[in-house]
């Protein structure tokens, strides 16, 4: 037990120190920055064109969206209401889907990336030579990471939301053949800019959280290649549990126990 609340102790401490270096990253770490977005972005080479964060996240979200299609249909359909579909897809996929499968998608690819990239530098004694060379690591290595990752989610969210509605209505109208006039008045109706810009600061909180967990498990790896390949696993693990957490609170304190959600007629 002592163990544990020393070991929570130290991770509070990284986070805080990590948090109060996002000035330094910003003053005395640019180039580090830019080189750090422009890498989780696109990534290099090959990567850009098949497996960049961007696709990653537009084929998560283009399924997600797709099966709140199939599933919101059926089951208005069974109640005679399967007018609402448009109502699901401005509901749904801005209070919980694109913000929530962006996330993930950080965590999967630019946070699992960050923590191997971290934790081999520990391992090689890199971290120790900048430490050596009075190099800030946390501010240099975490800070920056941080930023990197939350910038990066910006337009990794608007790409998300994007592919969430047309993937909906692609289904809805298409798959099973309802009209896009009905389709186009509920969703129009529903959606609300207000939630979009919720949903846009929620994507940003958790990925601060995503971002965090990651950096302080690379930053902590120990015990050779297998201690990486573990910390990676316990990194996604803990990131993909707080992002669900993040979420959860974020809903409570943005939209209450009711939801702000009212119909009629």
């Amino acid at each position: 037990m002592t163990e544990g609340l020393t070991r929570l102790g130290f991770q509070t401490r990284f986070y805080a120190t990590t948090v109060s270096g996002i000035w330094d990253a910003f003053v005395h770490y640019k180039i580090e920055l830019v080189r750090l977005i422009a890498q989780m972005s696109l990534g290099v080479g090959a990567l850009a064109v098949i497996g960049g964060t961007v696709v990653i996240v537009a084929f998560l979200t283009l399924s997600a969206g797709s099966l709140v299609a199939v599933q919101s249909f059926n089951q208005l359909q069974q109640v005679g209401v399967e007018a609402l579909a448009g109502f699901t897809s401005a509901f749904i996929n801005v209070r919980i889907v694109a913000p929530l499968v962006a996330v993930i998608g950080l965590a999967a690819t630019i946070g699992a990336g960050t923590t191997a990239q971290l934790g081999a530098m520990r391992i090689n004694e890199e971290i120790d030579a900048l430490e050596v060379m009075g190099v800030r690591c946390i501010a240099y290595l975490a800070s920056t990471r941080v930023v990197a990752g939350v910038i990066v989610v910006m337009p990794l969210y608007c790409i998300a939301a994007l592919m969430t509605f047309v993937a909906t209505r692609l289904g809805t109208t298409l798959v099973y053949g309802q009209s896009t006039g009905v389709y186009d008045h509920y969703f129009n109706t529903f959606l609300n800019p207000t939630d979009l810009l919720w949903s846009f600061g929620q994507a940003v909180a958790t990925s601060v959280v995503v971002m965090l967990v990651h950096t302080y498990y690379g930053f902590t790896a120990s015990g050779g290649p297998a201690g990486v390949g573990e910390a990676v696993g316990l990194s996604v693990r803990t990131s993909l549990v707080g992002a669900s957490f993040a979420t959860l609170f974020v809903s409570l304190a943005v939209y209450g126990q009711s939801g702000s959600f009212h119909l009629s007629g």
